[in-house]
């Protein structure tokens, strides 16, 4: 799946992807080499089920914000 990171805050943040009604929460540990995201960024990811939501694990950017 593909979306926008729509936020991030130190460690953590949210991506908004396109047919997915709520953010998709992100943790640092899911993102791939470890580097911290940025608003704007352009992501590839697979989808977890949570208890509180979903959430985004093997995040990689596919194109950077300008």
């Amino acid at each position: 799946m593909e979306g926008v990171v729509k936020r991030w805050i130190t460690s953590y943040g949210f991506i908004e992807a396109e047919g997915v009604e709520k953010d998709i929460f992100v943790h640092l540990s899911d993102v791939k080499n470890h580097i911290p995201l940025k608003a704007g960024q352009k992501v590839r990811f697979d989808i977890k089920e949570e208890p509180r939501g979903l959430k985004a694990i093997n995040v990689e950017v596919i194109e950077e914000n300008e």
